[in-house]
């Protein structure tokens, strides 16, 4: 913790006696939290942060106002693409005169006088 000190010591002060955090710096405490194992709670004790501070700078990060620099250790997950699935062949319009009930691929088109008790009943069916 000595050297963290002493690195922390030459991080500039405002006029509050805050120090001043410069954006590659800010940086370069979020990208540690990327690395694996690493939490958050442990980055920010490390340079006497809280953890609500490397929150915000993380939530920058996302935004794009920190470019973060590479790490050693950081891994970043693969990611697939699927391919979009085909789009379900229009139904035919259904006329004022009719309810249609659907469940994924299957279609009742009732006629609108059905009785509700009826509907409800093969709306039942259909989610079994």
């Amino acid at each position: 913790m000595g050297a963290t000190s002493e690195f922390l010591a030459r991080v500039p002060r405002r006029t509050d006696g805050k120090r001043n955090w410069p954006a590659e710096l800010k940086a370069r405490i979020v990208a540690e939290t990327l690395i694996e194992g690493e939490t958050v709670n442990a980055v920010a004790k490390r340079y006497e942060l809280i953890p609500s501070t490397v929150s915000d700078w993380r939530r920058m990060a996302r935004q794009g106002k920190l470019v973060l620099p590479n790490l050693d250790g950081m891994d970043f997950v693969p990611v697939e693409i699927e391919a979009p699935a085909p789009l379900a062949q229009p139904l035919p319009a259904a006329s004022a005169s009719t309810i249609d009930v659907i469940r994924g691929d299957i279609t009742v088109r009732l006629d609108a006088a059905t009785p509700a008790a009826r509907v409800a009943e093969i709306a039942r069916a259909m989610t079994t």
